[in-house]
């Protein structure tokens, strides 16, 4: 009978480990699954690039669009982002270094001197399903192109992304309206001043998308932009990707449109071409002619690579414009410039 008790005792206890055991096992499973993760990811680029139809020395030129215009072999930037999700709330630092960096934050204009290297620096919280807020210094809701070349297939940058805003700073609220809708309102500083607001004014902003389409609207202080966004996967080979913008500030701005239609040869090539129109409304000052109301038709031709985590971007572009913008190989003012740029982007 002893031995009975003795052996009923031992399972008992064993049953007791086990399930204690489990739950352990259960326990930390669930706290893995609502810890904040801490991640980090970013990329680094680098280029050549050289003018087929003027100078590349000391008179060399380029586009007047921003990013990939330094002659011979150049630096793109390195960027570094920093994100902390937890299951409501997190945050994101986004850092930049190098030329292209430097070009898309404007050199820090409140705090060059202090050598400020944000790109994007928010906090935000998933109030619900359906809500998220976001609080901090973000790159623009407006436009097909952003900053990081990651995510442009094109390496170098249209007029319309590079007259538009790059960052903003303030609250912005998104909202999942089901079905495919979204939309967006935000309160922000005036446009480009990402630091903090010196003139009391601010921005405002919302957007309207469906589906991958985004209808997008800014005003700042009397100035406003109204800009579409969008694709369609015409087939599983071929994206067709749209741009169009109108800005006005009291009858001096600029208007465009541009398609980016892409074909997948196979896994690891893609071919695209960017085909941009875009023209000024009195003496904006992008295209560098001088001459008020000018226009510039640009073409780019763009192949894509992908090694791993490596992208090889092989790139011819043409500019025309309506006006002598630009001076060929005999330093003449000439309406048109070629161009050749051979990029590597590798991500992480």
């Amino acid at each position: 009978m002893k031995t009975i008790i003795s052996t009923n005792n031992v399972k008992k206890i064993l049953f007791f480990a086990i399930a204690l055991f489990t739950t352990g096992l259960f326990a930390q499973d669930e706290e893995a699954k609502t810890k904040p993760k801490l991640s980090l990811s970013g990329s680094i680029d680098a280029y050549y690039r050289a003018n087929l139809s003027a100078p590349n020395d000391e008179n060399a030129i380029a586009p007047g669009s921003s990013f990939a215009n330094l002659p011979g072999f150049a630096l793109g930037m390195a960027n570094v982002i920093a994100s902390y999700e937890g299951e409501d709330v997190g945050f994101v630092a986004d850092l930049v270094f190098g030329p292209r960096g430097t070009d898309a934050i404007f050199a820090s204009p409140m705090y060059s001197a202090t050598g400020n290297i944000v790109n994007q620096l928010y906090v935000y919280w998933n109030v619900s399903d359906k809500v998220k807020l976001t609080f901090g210094n973000f790159n623009t809701f407006l436009g097909y192109e952003v900053i990081s070349p990651v995510a442009n297939f094109n390496y170098s940058t249209s007029y319309l992304f590079s007259y538009g805003p790059f960052s903003h700073t303030g609250l912005k609220a998104d909202f999942d309206l089901g079905n495919e809708w979204s939309a967006m309102v935000a309160v922000m500083n005036p446009t480009d001043l990402t630091e903090f607001n010196p003139t009391g004014n601010y921005a405002f902003g919302a957007q309207l998308g469906y589906s991958g389409q985004y209808l997008n609207f800014i005003t700042d202080d009397g100035a406003y932009e109204i800009d579409f966004t969008g694709g369609f996967d015409v087939s599983e080979e071929f994206f067709l990707g749209i741009n169009a913008a109108y800005f006005d500030n009291d009858g001096v701005g600029f208007a465009g449109a541009a398609l980016y239609p892409q074909y997948a040869t196979s896994d690891t090539f893609t071919i695209g071409l960017r085909g941009e129109y875009f023209t000024e409304t009195g003496d904006f000052g992008a295209i560098g002619t001088g001459i008020e109301d000018s226009s510039v038709f640009a073409v780019t031709l763009t192949g894509s690579a992908t090694i791993g985590n490596l992208m090889i971007k092989p790139e011819l572009r043409l500019d025309s414009a309506s006006d002598d913008a630009f001076i060929n190989n005999d330093l003449t003012p000439t309406k048109s410039l070629s161009s050749f740029v051979l990029a590597a982007v590798y991500s992480f």
